[in-house]
């Protein structure tokens, strides 16, 4: 068995050189290689990565970016691969681990620490004014939960949150349960990521997903890549850039740190990749002000109008509503606000637009950069604006690319995991399940936070993910979970939540993606939904981790039917035994289903139905795609003052961090960092290598602090900053969200920074 590491290492003392300007490679072989032996190895380690994202295989726990019809052997990235090694580690935490370590001191260590400890291996309990975890049978594990759900007033003091890992069929009965049991508190990692996207295109497009598939990629002349670095968190995206440029596709970046692999891709899956030198991605890198994308693509709108017969005029009239207004509003667009908001040099703004005169087909991609700003619902209907000027939805190679982050965040979404279901989802459930589903809204992330530090929600239960580590304000969310009565998370590995608990607290292990799912119908396979709509099946093969472990859907039908009892006439038992039946319910109740059983048995899965993309058609409130006239903002930023962005470093995914080096960025062995432009720096006193503390300023005179981060001269924007979470969580106050879609404000604090 491969031993974790002992001691928790030390991450605020990294080791700095230069970043580099090229992204993955021989390095990133040998580094997923390497990580993999480390936990698996090498016979686990070949016959599990081979079978990653292939068509009989498993999809990667890792990110949602889509597979080609024509894969490599070895389709997956570096961080896929740390993903699926830390899924299939032969690591083990058993209840004697647990007899080792009381709680107060599991929450002392690091999420990286947690996390190498290995897979969980027994449901565990902790008793209310106990120290340790302890064993638990599952039945009294179920028996536990539905005490307390028994016991509340409402059912709408229970929340049951969401990560996006979780499968089509494990989230369709999640939601079915918690609808059946009386509630729409249903939030997930959405709230905190995607929510702006998902409000902007419904309300300009009729649809909440994007619009392109892969191949619309490869058709493109000009794609554009704001606020997203897909060279750590989408690796394999560049795969499909390095194509699109092979055919003649040119690529715009709006970022404000200069990111390795939009500089420079080296393929490892190519000769080229591995030894040569690469292919040159970015053809125009606009390094922006942090919020400054609205101001930036309010101006190529105006320019668009204005330059004679660039606006495809058929289509904003056969297809839009509401142009004129918007129109007006973009003329109204100045060159000194626009620089002044973006950073940006005129000439870098007209060679833009240059650019986007001489493509016909252009790709609009987007990531956390855009929805996390309190203007960014503003920011992404712009974009909108700027595609449908000229006609670039519904045409191929064209179209809105909101890049998801967690495998099957989507296709959660889809299956109705959402606390405001629309009323069209909620009256088929009724039909097919003869349930009462609750009409009024339930609770969001942050409104959820909120009720639980108000004594409003008193049981808290979580399907996969680390929900204080990814939340914002980590002391507020800290205390307003230990105020519930119950928290419970399904998981595979150990993390923070499971550390910061209500009154009583369970831990139950899971399967995971790489594990076969044996149950009373026989092996079974679970369904995702990728970031651009294809549905397809993942397959794992390898032996569970623990006799012990349940699957997600065994582990939702028995408490259902615990919860729930013989009065509920949803046949759990049945579902749990054969999931095939929970496809045939998804047909009949989720639109673009139909058929699902035989259509998901086809290798490589199918498309999902897309309105604007398929047949130019607008299911929205005017039935037209909608331009919109919102005023532009961006954020302010006093004298002396910072404007600071969460970000990953590159041994990171979400929450889950799988080592202590970013060296994309050359950063090694720490994680407690602050990237300043040099210049920033200077003029605030701060030398590269010395240590400081970030507060955050906001509007209402709140303030938050994170302490003792190793400054770092970085080639960033001037004006802002960078460092990672969740350690930086801490300064973004739980009141600090989007308008429109409640997401955590991340990336657009003020911060003041001053030596430690």
């Amino acid at each position: 068995m491969r031993k974790p590491p002992s001691g928790d290492p030390v991450q605020d003392a990294p080791d700095v050189s230069a970043p580099l300007d090229s992204a993955a490679g021989t390095a990133a072989v040998a580094r997923s290689l390497r990580s993999a032996r480390q936990q698996m190895g090498v016979r686990r380690t070949a016959l599990t990565l081979l079978r990653v994202n292939q068509k009989d295989g498993f999809d990667c726990p890792g990110c949602a970016w889509p597979e080609p019809d024509k894969r490599h052997t070895a389709e997956f990235c570096e961080n896929g691969a740390k993903a699926v090694a830390e899924e299939a580690t032969l690591r083990r935490v058993t209840p004697d681990f647990f007899a080792a370590h009381p709680v107060a001191d599991l929450a002392k260590r690091s999420g990286y620490w947690l996390g190498q400890q290995g897979r969980l291996t027994q449901p565990m309990y902790l008793a209310e004014g106990s120290d340790h975890y302890e064993p638990v049978p599952w039945e009294r594990a179920f028996g536990i939960v539905a005490e307390e759900l028994a016991g509340l007033r409402s059912p709408d003091e229970a929340v049951f949150y969401t990560s996006g890992r979780t499968s089509n069929e494990a989230a369709f009965l999640y939601q079915l349960f918690a609808r059946e049991f009386g509630t729409n508190n249903l939030p997930d990692c959405s709230n905190m990521c995607h929510e702006s996207s998902g409000e902007a295109l419904t309300e300009t497009l009729g649809v909440g997903k994007g619009s392109v598939l892969l191949d619309d990629l490869y058709e493109a002349d000009l794609i554009i890549v704001a606020g997203q670095n897909p060279g750590t968190n989408h690796p394999r995206m560049l795969s499909a850039l390095e194509k699109a440029k092979a055919g003649g596709a040119r690529i715009i970046t709006v970022n404000p740190l200069p990111e390795a692999g939009m500089t420079r891709f080296k393929n490892p899956q190519t000769a080229r990749g591995l030894a040569g030198a690469g292919t040159a991605l970015t053809d125009l890198f606009l390094q922006i002000r942090l919020g400054g994308d609205q101001a930036l693509f309010r101006m190529l709108n105006r320019l668009v109008i204005e330059r004679e017969g660039a606006v495809d005029e058929e289509f904003v009239r056969e297809h839009t509503h509401g142009f004129e207004e918007f129109a007006a509003k973009a003329r109204t667009a100045g060159w000194e606000p626009t620089l002044r908001a973006t950073g940006l040099e005129r000439e870098e703004i007209e060679e833009a637009l240059r650019m986007v005169l001489a493509s016909r087909r252009t790709v609009v991609c987007w990531a956390m950069g855009l929805t996390q700003h309190k203007h960014s619902v503003a920011t992404i209907r712009e974009v909108v604006n700027f595609l449908l000027l000229r006609g670039n939805v519904g045409r191929r190679g064209a179209g809105v690319c909101p890049v998801r982050g967690h495998s099957n965040v989507q296709g959660d979404r889809t299956m109705g995991i959402s606390e405001r279901p629309a009323p069209a989802f909620l009256d088929a459930l009724e039909r097919e399940f003869g349930i009462t589903a609750p009409r009024e809204h339930g609770l969001d992330v942050v409104r959820s936070i909120r009720a639980m530090r108000d004594g409003e929600v008193k049981v808290f239960f979580a399907m996969g993910g680390n929900f204080v580590s990814a939340s914002p304000d980590t002391d507020v969310t800290e205390d307003a979970m230990r105020r519930a009565r119950l928290s419970v998370h399904v998981s595979t590995k150990l993390n923070r939540s499971h550390c910061v608990t209500g009154a009583r607290a369970l831990i139950l292990p899971t399967l995971g993606r790489t594990e076969r799912d044996l149950q009373g119908g026989g092996e079974q396979f679970v369904t995702v939904e990728d970031s651009m709509g294809m549905v397809h099946a993942s397959r794992g093969r390898l032996e569970p981790a623990s006799p012990h472990l349940l699957s997600e859907p065994a582990i939702v039908a028995r408490l259902a039917r615990r919860v729930l009892g013989v009065e509920s006439r949803t046949p759990w038992e049945d579902f749990e035994k054969d999931y095939a039946l929970v496809r045939d319910r998804i047909a009949r109740v989720v639109p673009g289903f139909e058929e699902f059983n035989e259509r998901v048995a086809r290798p490589g899965g199918f498309t999902l139905p897309h309105a604007p993309r398929d047949e130019r058609r607008f299911p929205t409130a005017t039935g037209k795609a909608n331009f919109t006239a919102a005023d532009v903002h961006w954020p302010e930023v006093p004298e002396g003052r910072l404007l600071l962005q969460t970000l990953r470093s590159h041994d990171q995914y979400n929450t889950t961090v799988y080592g202590l080096d970013d060296r994309y960025r050359g950063i090694r062995n720490g994680r407690r960092v602050v990237l300043l432009n040099p210049e920033d720096a200077r003029g605030l006193g701060l030398d590269d290598g010395t240590y400081a503390d970030l507060t955050s300023e906001w509007s209402d005179g709140t303030e938050r602090t994170a302490r003792g981060f190793r400054v770092v001269h970085y080639p960033v924007a001037r004006g802002c900053a960078a460092a990672y979470y969740p350690e930086t969580n801490v300064l973004v106050p739980l009141d600090a969200t989007a308008d429109g879609s409640n997401t955590p404000a991340s990336k657009s604090v003020v911060i003041r920074v001053t030596s430690a």
